[in-house]
């Protein structure tokens, strides 16, 4: 367990999910991960729990009042300026979602929809620098964008954040920001060392989130997230006992074994478990 303090311009550092009554999804994720929350909001102020580990903020669950669509999870990129990113998506054909605007005093934020209608926010941070533990069980280890025109996200999110796209296999695309394993290294000396043991794809420190093609059967473009688990079919049973339903029974593939799972109200998550190449 190593406390995340900082993250560059272009990588995902946050995620989100808002709900009308947030109850059901403290119990859920609080169940599942045994996370612990903090109502973080001032008074009268709707409600924004992060959700801990270890004392170190893993997620959040806010309450959205007269909310009237379907829950999801939120990712949120780092930025120097949640305005001008917001400009820059427009540009781009992008649509603004939300214009920026301060979130007290721990940074500004926006989001907007890609040219195919995925959401993704941006984080330009102040008192809040991101999450504070990643990758660990019960954490959030990766963001996947799930669209129809690999090519035109590849065109949009380089725009915007500078990404670059490396393939991971036959049927996945890694986006990787030049440099972010440097950066990841000067916390994490023997991070190189791992991947080269593992045998890591060409790229793999550097990556910051997943491309992944789909099709119109498969649902809308759209943004999920992973989180990471000690043992996937475990979890994938816990998620039944506490209300919600398994969309993907548990599965190999390489590195881990994964299953998705759906809260009590519809949201969407994938668990992640790691397995070391032997």
């Amino acid at each position: 367990m190593q406390e995340r303090k900082e993250y560059p311009a272009g990588v995902p550092c946050w995620v989100d999910t808002g709900r009308q009554d947030p109850q059901t999804a403290l119990d859920f994720y609080g169940g599942l991960f045994g996370w612990e929350f903090e109502n973080v909001s001032p008074s009268g102020a709707p409600r924004y729990f992060t959700a801990k580990l270890h004392g170190l903020t893993v997620a959040a669950v806010g309450e959205q009042p007269g909310m009237d669509w379907a829950p999801m999870w939120n990712s949120y990129v780092r930025v120097e300026s949640a305005d001008e990113m917001a400009a820059k998506a427009a540009a781009e054909g992008g649509n603004v979602t939300m214009e920026p605007f301060d979130a007290g005093t721990a940074g500004r934020l926006a989001a907007f929809t890609d040219p195919e209608g995925a959401s993704l926010c941006v984080w330009e941070p102040n008192e809040t620098r991101g999450l504070q533990l990643v990758n660990d069980p019960g954490a959030w280890v990766s963001s996947e964008l799930s669209t129809r025109d690999p090519a035109g996200a590849a065109a949009f999110y380089g725009a915007l954040f500078g990404w670059e796209t490396r393939p991971l296999g036959d049927e996945m695309t890694m986006f990787v920001r030049p440099g972010y394993a440097e950066f990841l290294a000067q916390d994490d000396p023997e991070m190189p060392g791992r991947l080269e043991e593992y045998q890591a794809p060409e790229g793999f420190g550097d990556m910051v989130a997943y491309l992944v093609p789909s099709s119109d059967e498969q649902g809308p473009p759209a943004w999920g997230i992973t989180f990471s688990v000690e043992d996937a079919d475990a979890s994938a049973e816990r998620a039944r006992e506490l209300g919600g339903k398994v969309l993907v029974e548990p599965f190999d593939a390489p590195w881990v074994r994964m299953t998705v799972v759906s809260d009590p109200e519809g949201a969407v998550v994938s668990l992640s478990q790691f397995v070391p190449p032997s």
